[in-house]
C-alpha cells in the first residue's frame, strides 16, 4: 500500500468515526435506517400506526366494519335484537331444541365449563367468582326462577349488568343447550332436576315441532337476516 493510499484510509475512518459519534449524541435519534420500506410499510395496516393517515377519521388506520357486513366463519353468531332489548328476546326467540337428555347433558357440559365458575354448579350464585364479588343471581329465587329459554339466550350472547358477553364463545347451538339446562337448575334442586325437564312440554312461549323440532311460525338466531342490519324485524318475525 502506497503511504498515498494508506494515509487516505486512515483519514476517512477518523471522518467516519467522527461523524459517528456526532450521530449517536443525541439518545432519542434513531439514527438512519437501510431500506426502510422492510420495516415501514407503505399500504395501511390496520394493527399498526407509524404516521397520521390523511384519509381515514381521527388520522388512524384501523376502522369499523363495513355496515350490515359479517365477519368471516360468525354468521348467524348474533341476532338483530338490541344488546339491551332482553325483553324482545324473551317474546320472540324460541328454543329450536328438543329438551331431551342427551341436549341437557350436553347443556349441563357447558354450563359447567363456562358458567359455574361464576353462577355455580347448582346454579345458586355461589361460584368461586360468585363467592368473591357477591352479587350473582340464584336462578331459583324471584324473576330469576321464571325466565325462559329466550332471555337466557340473549344474556349469554349480550351480557348484562356486571355480565360480560360470551356470545363470542359459544355458538348459538351450544348456548340453546346451556339456557336448557339453566331452566334445570331453576327448579332450585341443582343438578338432580335434570330428569324432571327431559321431554317436558314447557309453556306456549317455548313450544317446538315434534316431527322437525322447528319451532313454530318465526325466524330464529341461526337463521340468516333477508335484511341484515335492518334490525329485529327480519330476524325475529312475530311472537309465538
Amino acid at each position: 500500500m502506497t503511504p498515498f493510499l494508506k494515509h487516505g484510509v486512515q483519514a476517512s475512518a477518523v471522518l467516519f468515526a467522527s461523524v459517528l459519534a456526532t450521530a449517536c449524541n443525541d439518545a432519542n435519534d434513531t439514527g438512519l435506517e437501510y431500506a426502510p420500506e422492510m420495516y415501514e410499510s407503505i399500504p395501511y395496516e390496520p394493527l399498526k400506526q407509524v404516521d397520521a393517515n390523511t384519509v381515514n377519521p381521527m388520522g388512524i388506520n384501523q376502522r369499523v366494519p363495513a355496515i350490515a357486513t359479517v365477519p368471516r366463519g360468525k354468521l348467524s353468531y348474533f341476532t338483530h335484537i338490541g344488546k339491551d332489548d332482553v325483553a324482545t328476546a324473551e317474546t320472540t326467540l324460541s328454543n329450536p331444541l328438543a329438551y331431551t337428555r342427551q341436549n341437557l347433558e350436553e347443556g349441563k357440559v357447558l354450563y359447567t365449563r363456562v358458567c359455574s365458575p361464576c353462577h355455580g354448579e347448582q346454579g345458586d350464585g355461589q361460584g368461586l367468582v360468585g363467592q368473591k364479588f357477591k352479587g350473582v343471581p340464584n336462578y331459583a329465587t324471584g324473576t330469576y326462577a321464571t325466565m325462559n329459554d329466550g332471555h337466557i339466550y340473549h344474556v349469554i350472547q349480550w351480557g348484562r349488568n356486571r355480565m360480560m358477553p360470551h356470545g363470542s364463545i359459544v355458538n348459538p347451538e351450544e348456548r340453546w343447550k346451556i339456557a336448557m339446562y339453566v331452566r334445570v337448575l331453576q327448579k332450585g334442586k341443582g343438578p338432580d332436576a335434570l330428569p324432571e325437564l327431559v321431554n317436558d312440554q314447557l309453556e306456549s312461549s317455548q313450544k317446538t315441532n315434534p316431527e322437525t323440532q322447528a319451532p313454530y311460525g318465526q325466524a330464529q338466531a341461526s337463521d340468516m337476516s333477508e335484511e341484515p342490519g335492518q334490525g329485529e324485524k327480519a330476524r325475529n318475525g312475530k311472537a309465538n
